[in-house]
């Protein structure tokens, strides 16, 4: 789905406006009717019965609020509308909305931060409506002003919070809280959803988020380029590829899994059983040979092969055999529990530099390249795939510190030309194109050492299956936190396990069409079912 920055919608606003005619008033008009219907959704009984205090700004998104107070009103909704600000900065479109609610009988009150028979309105509101700021937002909110007044008061009343098109505080270009914002249960926004919605802090402040039609014609929407989109179910069902019915172990990619160090015997494992459990065909697992005995023993579909070692560690001895292995791989998933020892590191800026293969690069293979950027730098125009956590990110020359994670993770991607999967809170995936995918799965279940190696392994199967190298890391990213969040509805995402992302990826395969078998839709007396109407039932299901 499309994500529009403030200024792609307000351009869409003027086009709509100057070149297609459309009266601005009745775009307000149409985002009103979004928040109302919204509203009395949420009302617990019917409107008569309750009441709504409805927080406006003095802009344009004041005017939506002002005329949803005004229509909720002649739905007999007892309603309050107060006006943080100023009247003087009213704006034309907001102004007329003040008339019109006027003619209704109900006036524009100013919101007074001390008034205790305000404050006692909203305590009492069934539904408030935040409609202060809207994604113009680009400044702090002052602590002692009216406006942070108001956003503290939303937040402390019990009622339903419906923001208008984002919460007010909220950045809606980077999704930063601007010095306080409103935490709504529920957001409607205009048009096309914002990246404030997505990303960052915006994301836990926006609650479910309902996208609401205006009037702007379709063609103007269509014809927006956005660089920064949402991964939903439809993205992952259609990245998914597809099983040959007539396919053999090899038609389904060859992965090599190069890690592990005594004291770091999981994080291979997992990372191997991620991509054994996504499809991938064959997948070989290299690990020191202390180790070997031990991955031999977890891994029954993997094929662990034993490696020179140093120190606990992978050896620079071990080049000979890695290189005679890989060359019948297609793909290198390359750092889970590799060690931070020096023969390891050279071993990792040895395979970046020499293979053509695609690496997916994790963990210490990530780390490897801190004050050594030249090495990835070096693999331009080769797919490498980068998944690191803030922490690595930050080792290996990324910048966070502004509070945009969108543009950061852009930024590093063009810069070293890579594929970056920047994990975390709706994880991003940036291209080399400069364009970014947030992920819309997951939970704080998926917080746990070895969920990373999980989607390691995922990223490089899907890989070697025949996807994209942008396809595999967002569908890779997508299954994982789909899988993460079934084992949290089963167990908790207090006691979920990275083996229990594992287990539940068959069922987060099946929801986005990945159930197969034959189709020959045979047919018994015991079971006049056909295969194919099975598999649809499965899907239904």
């Amino acid at each position: 789905m499309k994500l529009a920055t403030a200024v792609q919608m307000r351009e869409l606003d003027r086009l709509a406006t100057e070149e297609d005619r459309i009266p601005s008033i009745d775009l307000m008009e149409q985002a009103a009717d979004g928040i109302v219907q919204t509203a009395l959704e949420l009302l617990p009984r019917r409107p008569g019965k309750c009441r709504a205090a409805v927080l406006c700004g003095a802009g344009n998104n004041g005017g939506d609020g002002i005329s949803a107070a005004r229509k909720l009103f002649l739905k007999g909704v007892h309603v309050r509308a107060f006006l943080v600000g100023s009247y003087e900065k009213l704006t034309q479109d907001a102004l007329e909305e003040t008339r019109r609610l006027s003619e209704c009988g109900l006036e524009l009150e100013h919101f007074e931060p001390e008034n205790e028979e305000q404050r006692a309105w909203c305590g009492k509101s069934h539904v408030l409506i935040d409609a202060i700021f809207g994604v113009g937002l680009s400044r702090e909110i002052s602590p002692e002003s009216d406006f942070a007044a108001a956003i503290h008061l939303i937040n402390h009343c019990q009622g339903t919070v419906i923001s208008a098109d984002i919460s007010s505080g909220v950045e809606a270009d980077t999704g930063r809280i601007l010095g306080c914002a409103v935490k709504a249960d529920r957001t409607v926004t205009f048009t096309l959803a914002k990246p404030g919605h997505a990303v960052g802090d915006g994301a836990l402040y926006a609650g479910d988020v309902t996208v609401w039609t205006i009037g702007i014609p379709e063609k103007r929407v269509k014809a927006l380029t956005s660089r920064v989109q949402t991964v939903h179910e439809t993205y992952a069902r259609e990245a998914l590829p597809r099983r040959k019915e007539d396919g053999h172990k090899g038609t389904f990619g060859k992965v090599l899994v190069i890690g592990g160090a005594v004291g770091y015997s999981g994080a291979p494992y997992l990372a191997a059983s991620g991509a054994v459990h996504s499809g991938c065909g064959l997948v070989f697992l290299g690990v020191p040979e202390s180790l070997w005995a031990v991955e031999a023993m977890k891994c029954i579909s993997a094929m662990p092969f034993p490696l020179a070692e140093k120190e606990g560690g992978l050896s620079c001895k071990a080049l000979p055999d890695l290189r005679e292995k890989l060359a019948e791989c297609d793909v290198l998933a390359l750092g889970p529990g590799l060690g931070h020892g020096e023969s390891a590191v050279r071993l990792v800026h040895t395979l970046l530099d020499e293979t053509s293969k695609p690496i997916v690069l994790d963990a210490d293979g990530i780390n490897a390249l801190e004050g050594h950027i030249d090495s990835l730098d070096g693999r331009r125009g080769r797919v490498t795939i980068l998944t690191p956590h803030d922490g690595e990110f930050l080792r290996i020359g990324g910048e966070l510190s502004h509070g945009d994670r969108v543009r950061a993770a852009r930024e590093f991607a063009i810069r070293h030309g890579c594929i970056l999967v920047l994990k975390g809170h709706r994880t991003l995936t940036a291209t080399p194109e400069g364009n970014v995918l947030v992920n819309t799965t997951g939970n704080s279940g998926l917080a746990k050492g070895g969920s990373g190696d999980v989607l390691t392994g995922l990223i490089a199967s899907l890989l070697a299956q025949g996807t994209t190298a942008v396809q595999a890391a967002a569908l890779g990213v997508w299954l994982h936190g789909r899988a993460g969040d079934l084992a949290a509805s089963r167990l908790t995402a207090y006691a979920m396990t990275p083996k229990d992302v594992i287990s539940a990826l068959p069922e987060a395969l099946i929801e986005i069409g990945g159930a197969c078998g034959a189709q020959m839709g045979m047919r018994t007396n015991d079971n006049p079912v056909s295969a194919a109407d099975s598999l649809r039932q499965n899907r239904r299901r």
